[in-house]
């Protein structure tokens, strides 16, 4: 790729020899519990790789475009743009970072909703003409700072998730878009295509079917105005699932091949955010205080518990809803973890709430689960931990900062990663691959890849 850095700006652990990734997470807590017991994540690139594998395989007519704000890790940056992703960013920093890994400008969408006019202006000074338009006033905004610009039309479709918020909070509906057409025309702003607006994970296929019935309306609208209408965004919502790849892509190939057919030259885009990282990511946490609630006291007024009754444990994690489990403030569910001990089988199990390190009510991140007793400098890990749990911590009154992430590949994966595109050239610019051993990480020693 073009202008990526000579120097690796990270090193990603060679796993050889039957070394499995629970062998890395145990090393590393190993030394975590040596010095100050920080949670950290360990990530497996060859997820990231086997899950752009099985897009290609169910969706290969549609190309993806990674939403960075889902994860920012710069490995899942340069993994996905050499296997050749688009990215969709919604701030400066995205639209640098991105661009720091020599992605094309035309295989950038800026599509923050609410836009600061100097990114804007950004946008227009980089080449970064593909931006995501829902109103008149961001449309007034983009013809004054930017008049190269191209526009994607944020729709939010009516057969949209009535439990998502954040589709009912975005996105113009079809009654507005002739008037936001008809504006964009009077500025003499281009539009270029349709997206739809689709973000929570969706497993019923008439949504996708709905959103391109209406995107071929809209398409209709900016035609008869005077657009050409190439790029239809069908939005996210894709949860990594096999299954719901086939039904989604059934559903919606039936409907391009019905209104937008291949000798129309319309392209075909996607969001896939969480479908590509989720599942690469797990998350190591420490815990660092407990508490103890015997239940029939919580709504009554006893001193005493009775003698049969059984506790429900609080416990208090060096992560929380400020930082790594971000997502929970969305009303994300977060899953119960598993527990980095070994405890005997028939271990009684207790009504367990686990909670961050502020203090705060809102700081809960797993409301209820069963767990044997823990202790404190316990150590939990989430798996699935990938999406939207690696940005800046919201609370800046602690001195918590983002959990270092350890990037892993298998030797299987990384020889599958050159087959699939990832080329060496490419990868070793940025990847410094070292063999991974048992409780020696920092090893100076390099992996060359055969030719």
């Amino acid at each position: 790729m073009k202008g990526i850095v000579d120097e690796p700006q990270y090193s990603v652990g060679l796993l050889e020899g039957g070394t499995a990734l629970c062998d890395v997470i145990d090393n590393h807590i190993y030394e975590q519990n040596l010095s100050e017991k920080n949670a950290f994540f360990v990530a497996d690139l060859g997820v990231v790789m086997r899950q752009h594998v099985r897009w290609r395989t169910h969706m290969s007519q549609i190309r993806p475009f990674y939403p960075v704000r889902c994860n920012s890790s710069p490995a899942v940056i340069e993994v996905l743009a050499a296997l050749g992703t688009g990215f969709i960013c919604t701030n400066k920093f995205e639209l640098e970072l991105v661009q720091s890994h020599g992605i094309p400008s035309e295989d950038i969408i800026y599509s923050g909703v609410c836009k600061q006019v100097s990114q804007i202006k950004y946008a227009a000074k980089n080449g970064i003409d593909l931006l995501v338009c829902d109103n008149e006033a961001e449309l007034r905004k983009i013809s004054r700072c930017h008049p190269n610009a191209k526009l994607l039309l944020q729709v939010s479709t009516e057969a949209s998730n009535q439990d998502d918020e954040m589709s009912m909070a975005f996105g113009c509906t079809l009654k507005d878009c002739r008037h936001l057409l008809e504006s964009a025309k009077e500025l003499g702003v281009q539009v270029v295509g349709v997206r739809s607006l689709i973000s929570s994970p969706c497993e019923d296929d008439h949504v996708y079917v709905h959103a391109i019935s209406d995107a071929r309306c809209v398409f209709d609208m900016g035609e008869e105005i005077g657009f050409d209408m190439k790029i239809l965004d069908i939005g996210g919502g894709f949860s990594g699932s096999e299954t719901q790849l086939e039904l989604i892509n059934t559903a919606v190939m039936s409907m391009v091949d019905l209104y937008f057919p291949p000798s129309t030259g319309v392209s075909i885009i996607a969001e896939p955010g969480s479908y590509f990282v989720s599942s690469a990511f797990t998350l190591a946490v420490n815990i660092i205080s407990k508490d103890v609630v015997a239940r029939d006291r919580q709504d009554q007024a006893h001193d005493d518990p009775s003698p049969d009754d059984e506790p429900e444990f609080q416990y208090f994690m060096n992560e929380g809803v400020y930082g790594s489990f971000a997502s929970k403030l969305a009303e994300t569910l977060i899953a119960a973890p598993s527990v980095h001990k070994n405890a005997a089988l028939d271990a009684p199990v207790f009504s367990s709430s686990l909670w961050g390190p502020s203090g705060d009510d809102l700081d809960q991140v797993v409301e209820h689960c069963l767990l044997p007793e823990l202790n404190i400098g316990d150590w939990l890990m989430f798996t699935h931990a990938g999406a939207y749990s690696l940005g800046q911590p919201l609370c800046t009154s602690t001195d918590s900062t983002t959990p270092p992430v350890y990037y892993v590949v298998s030797s299987r994966d990384w020889f599958e990663m050159q087959d699939t595109g990832v080329t060496q050239e490419a990868t070793l610019k940025n990847f410094s691959l070292v063999p991974y051993f048992l409780n020696s990480c920092q090893t100076e020693a390099a992996f060359s890849v055969p030719a």
